[in-house]
C-alpha cells in the first residue's frame, strides 16, 4: 500500500497541469496513467486553444467576457455561467503561461501569438501552433513535470505510467484512495491520498466512427460513477463535422478557420442552403455543421467533384485547394500528411472526403467551478472526464485544450489548499482500504478466471454499432429505446465472458474486459439521458422534439449508479448575466 499527499489519475494535459499545481503548492503527488503521458489523447488536438488576446486584426476588441458570451451561447444556454466566466477569465493567463514554458505558437508578422477564426466565436481568438497544437502543448507540459521532478527544493511528482486504476475508494463520503494494477507485471496495489484529481479523458470509444484513441473508453468515467460520483449531462455528445472518411481521423476545424470550404457532389457550398448556417457558413458551431453535413448526405448529395470526375458516397468534400500549397504547408501540414497517407488524397489538388464522427463528451463527472465533486469530499475532476458545465449542450472548438489546462490548474490548486487545511488524515481509513484492496484483487482474479462463451470484443463491437446506428446526430424515441434495450442485453451477456490469457504480464485480454464493462455503463447513461430529455438542445437533437424547451429542460441531467443501472435526476443550471434566448449565427 502506497501513500501520497495527493493523487492524480490520468496523464494528459489536465492531469499533468494538476500535478504541477500540486507541486507549486509544495504538495507531494503521484500521477497514475495507463499509458505514458506523452501517449495521452491530448496529443490529438490540432486546431488551437482559445483566449481573448486580441492579436488578430479583427479581434482587437475581444475580451474574456465576450469569450464567455460566445461559450454560453454555443452551449445553448446549458452552461453554468459563473464557471464559464472563471474559465474564460483565466484563458489569457493560461496561454501566456504555456508560451513562457516554451510552446512554439505560430506568430503574426509582429511576433505575437497568431489567432484564427473558429466556429461560434465572435472574434478570431484561437491560438495555434500550425495544426499540431495539442502535440506541442502536451510535450511542453511534460517538460514541466520532468523539471519539477528534479527540483530538490520542491516536493516530488512521482510518475506511475502503465498503471491502470480499477477502483476508486470512498469511505464515509470521502475519497481516500484507489486500487490500481501495474500493467507490466500484474501487481495490484492501493494508493492512498488526501485528495484525488481525476483526469482520465473522454469516452468516445463507446461509439463506432470516432476520432478518439483506443484508450478513450467509458471506464475512466465509470470507475468514480460506480463508486458514487454522479455523472452529468451525458446525453450531450459532440459529433465533429470533419473526420476523415474511413478511419475517422480528425480533420481540424482549423481547416475551415483558414478558409476551407465544404462542398457536395455538385461542388456546391451547401451550408448556404440551411438557415442556421447560411451566414457563418463553414465557421458555424460544430453541432450545426454536423447536422447539415448529415442532412446533405441523407439527401443523396454526398460526394464531391474533382479534376478526374465526381466521387459519391456517405461523405462530403473538405476543399482546401483555393488556399494554395504554400499556405496549406505552413498552416495545415499535418492535415495534408494525414490525407495523403490515410485517404490517398493530396488536399493541394483534391478535396478531402469527410463525414461527422463522435468527438467529445460535453458531460462527465459532476463537479463545480473548482473541479470539486459536490457529493464526495476530496474528489476532483478536470478535463473531459469532468463536467464543470462550461460546455453545456455544445462545446466550441478551441475550448477543450483550454479546459484541460484551466481546470487542471484550478482543481490542483483547490485540492492542495483543501489538503493543507485538513486536520485529519485519510490514514485513519487504512484498515478499510486494505479490505477494499483484497476485495478488488479477488474481483479481478475472478474476472481473469472466467471461461464463458461470450467474447468481450464482440460485445464491444455490437455496442459501438448500436450507438452509431441509434444514438447518432439525429435521435428519436424508437431508436433510443432500441439502443437502451440492446445495452441491457449486452450487460447480461457480459456476465458470461471468457478471458483466454490467464497470465499477469501485460494482460490486455483482462484490461479490455474491464474497458468494455465501463463502456456498457457509460453508454447506458448516455442513452438514458437522451431518452429523458424530450427536446433538442445543442448536440442533442430529437426528431420528435426539434425545438429547445427552456420551460421543462433548462436543467442538468444527473445520473447515479444504483449498483445495476442508471438512475436519473436533475440539477438547476446556474444562470447569470446572459438570459437564454434563441441561438442564431
Amino acid at each position: 500500500m502506497k501513500y501520497f499527499k495527493a493523487l492524480v489519475v490520468g496523464g494528459g494535459l489536465a492531469g499533468m497541469r494538476a500535478a504541477v499545481a500540486f507541486n507549486m503548492k509544495n504538495v507531494s503527488v503521484a500521477l497514475l496513467s495507463k499509458v505514458h503521458p506523452l501517449r495521452s489523447h491530448s496529443i490529438e488536438a490540432q486546431g488551437g486553444i482559445n483566449a481573448a488576446l486580441g492579436n488578430h486584426p479583427r479581434g482587437k476588441f475581444d475580451s474574456p467576457k465576450l469569450h464567455g458570451y460566445d461559450t454560453v451561447k454555443g452551449s445553448d444556454y446549458l452552461a453554468d455561467q459563473p464557471a464559464v466566466l472563471k474559465f474564460t477569465g483565466l484563458a489569457p493567463f493560461i496561454v501566456r503561461e504555456m508560451e513562457s514554458w516554451g510552446v512554439p505558437f505560430s506568430r503574426t508578422p509582429e511576433g505575437k501569438i497568431a489567432q484564427r477564426p473558429f466556429g461560434g466565436a465572435g472574434f478570431p481568438r484561437t491560438c495555434y501552433a500550425a495544426d499540431k497544437t495539442g502535440h506541442v502543448l502536451l510535450h511542453t507540459m511534460w517538460e514541466q513535470v520532468v523539471k519539477y521532478k528534479t527540483y530538490a527544493e520542491r516536493k516530488n511528482i512521482q510518475i506511475f505510467d502503465e498503471w491502470m486504476v480499477t477502483r476508486l475508494i470512498i469511505d464515509a463520503g470521502k475519497a481516500v484512495g484507489v486500487v490500481a494494477m501495474n500493467i507490466q507485471t500484474g501487481e495490484i496495489d492501493a494508493f492512498m491520498a488526501e485528495a484525488i484529481v481525476w483526469a482520465t479523458g473522454g469516452m468516445g470509444r463507446i461509439f463506432k466512427n470516432t476520432t478518439n484513441a483506443l484508450i478513450n473508453t467509458g471506464l475512466g468515467m465509470a470507475i468514480p460513477y460506480w463508486a458514487g460520483v454522479p455523472l452529468k449531462d451525458m446525453e450531450f455528445v459532440q459529433f465533429h463535422p470533419t473526420t476523415l472518411l474511413g478511419p475517422n481521423i480528425l480533420m481540424t476545424e482549423g481547416c475551415r478557420g483558414e478558409g476551407g470550404y465544404l462542398i457536395n457532389k455538385d461542388g456546391e457550398r451547401f451550408l448556404a442552403n440551411y438557415p442556421d448556417s447560411s451566414k457563418s457558413m463553414e465557421i458555424s458551431p460544430r453541432d450545426i455543421v454536423s447536422r447539415n453535413i448529415q442532412r446533405e448526405i441523407d439527401k443523396g448529395k454526398g460526394g464531391y467533384p474533382f479534376a478526374g470526375g465526381v466521387k459519391e458516397g456517405p461523405f462530403v468534400g473538405l476543399d482546401l485547394r483555393h488556399l494554395g500549397e504554400a499556405r496549406i504547408q505552413e498552416r495545415l501540414p499535418a492535415i495534408r500528411e494525414i490525407a495523403i497517407n490515410f485517404a490517398g488524397v493530396d488536399p493541394v489538388y483534391e478535396p478531402i472526403p469527410i463525414q461527422p464522427g463522435t468527438h467529445y463528451a460535453m458531460g462527465g463527472l459532476d463537479t463545480n467551478e473548482n473541479g470539486q465533486a459536490p457529493e464526495v469530499e476530496g474528489f476532483y475532476a478536470a478535463g473531459e472526464a469532468g463536467c464543470a458545465s462550461v460546455h453545456g449542450a455544445n462545446r466550441l472548438g478551441g475550448n477543450s485544450l483550454l479546459e484541460t489546462l484551466v481546470f487542471g490548474k484550478i482543481a490542483g490548486e483547490h485540492a492542495a489548499d483543501y489538503i493543507n487545511a485538513k486536520e485529519t488524515s485519510v490514514m485513519t481509513s487504512k484498515g478499510f482500504v486494505a479490505e477494499v484492496l483484497e476485495d478488488e484483487k479477488n474481483r479481478l482474479k475472478e474476472l481473469k478466471n472466467k471461461n464463458g462463451k461470450e467474447k468481450h470484443a464482440k460485445i464491444n463491437d455490437e455496442l459501438q454499432q448500436t450507438m452509431r446506428d441509434n444514438v447518432w446526430i439525429f435521435r428519436n424515441e424508437e431508436n433510443l429505446t432500441k439502443a437502451y434495450n440492446k445495452i441491457q442485453e449486452l450487460k447480461e451477456r457480459y456476465k458470461n465472458i471468457g478471458i483466454q490469457y490467464k497470465g499477469d504480464v501485460m494482460n490486455y485480454d483482462l484490461i479490455w474486459a474491464l474497458e468494455v464493462q465501463g463502456n456498457l455503463s457509460v453508454a447506458e447513461a448516455v442513452v438514458a439521458g437522451a431518452l429523458n430529455r424530450k427536446e433538442s438542445r445543442g448536440a442533442h437533437f430529437r426528431l420528435e422534439y426539434p425545438k429547445r424547451d427552456d420551460e421543462n429542460y433548462l436543467k442538468h441531467t444527473i445520473i447515479r449508479w444504483d449498483g445495476e443501472k442508471a438512475q436519473l435526476g436533475w440539477k438547476d443550471v446556474e444562470l447569470g448575466i446572459w438570459e437564454p434566448k434563441e441561438r442564431k449565427y
